[in-house]
């Protein structure tokens, strides 16, 4: 069977890129079994003919309507589908979506009928907010950092930006590649609206969103960004809990030197 991929190498980098991410997330132990999603708008890749494709689905409930996603074009991991699998096969474990002129709904057009993730809404509710706001966010990213969900247990690290100041101070790095920090979402059931719409608020204001007890939420320009964010936040949590299980509270660097960083890099935080 022909692939979608086939004679259009820019498609297919962009394809390769959610594999290398895919393959990172399991090397990292941050996807356990089927855990964690991608969705990349890939929209810009799409010609006449892919338009022309008929849907190889059953007309699929988005559970939102999003105006701004009219006609757009997403690869989505599948649901219950492995991330390691993902890395290996990324056309038989995620599929092609064509976002449907009502704009709640969709339906599937390429490799195979794979039923995207659960937490779809959330992914395609970032996107669309992306798109009313002209920004250039084509992916978002969902996995479960090791250090940083066992953090989201300890409800001092729940309130508001204690977490990210935290985290900033621990390593330089982490504060330049993600200056506006750790959004937190309170606990809340997987794949809900409730979910989608409180990292939606939180993402107004944050780089990166950490729901509490499970995971991490990133948007970014490129799937390889959104997973640099969340790797530099998760660097600085395990040092912390190196520094903690040594026996000791690490000094962190002071207001004073993460101020001069923010003015040296022209950080907006």
């Amino acid at each position: 069977m022909k692939s979608i991929l086939d004679g259009r190498p820019r498609l297919e980098n962009e394809v390769g890129k959610i594999a290398e991410v895919a393959g990172y997330l399991w090397q990292k132990g941050w996807a356990e079994r089927n855990g964690g999603n991608i969705t990349v708008n890939i929209t810009a890749f799409i010609d006449d003919e892919i338009k022309a494709l008929p849907a190889i689905s059953d007309i699929k409930e988005i559970g939102a309507t999003l105006p701004a996603l009219k006609g757009q074009y997403f690869f989505c991991k599948g649901t219950g589908r492995r991330m390691r699998d993902l890395a290996r096969w990324p056309m038989e474990n995620g599929s092609v979506i064509r976002v449907l002129d009502d704009c709640s709904s969709y339906v599937i057009i390429a490799d195979n009928p794979v039923l995207p993730t659960s937490e779809l809404p959330s992914h395609l509710m970032v996107h669309a907010r992306g798109l009313e706001r002209k920004t250039e966010i084509k992916a978002t990213l969902h996995t479960h950092p090791i250090e940083l969900v066992a953090m989201s247990h300890g409800k001092k690290f729940l309130e508001k930006d204690v977490l990210t100041r935290l985290l900033w101070s621990m390593i330089p790095e982490t504060k330049a590649f993600c200056p506006l920090g750790l959004g937190v979402v309170p606990y809340a059931i997987p794949g809900s609206n409730a979910l989608a719409e409180e990292t939606l608020k939180e993402l107004e204001d944050y780089d990166v969103v950490l729901w509490e007890k499970h995971g991490v939420f990133a948007k970014s320009t490129d799937i390889m960004d959104a997973f640099d964010q969340v790797d530099v936040l998760s660097k600085s949590a395990a040092i912390y809990l190196d520094c903690k299980a040594m026996g000791f509270e690490p000094d962190g660097m002071s207001d004073a030197q993460m101020k001069e960083l923010s003015q040296v890099f022209h950080l907006p935080k």
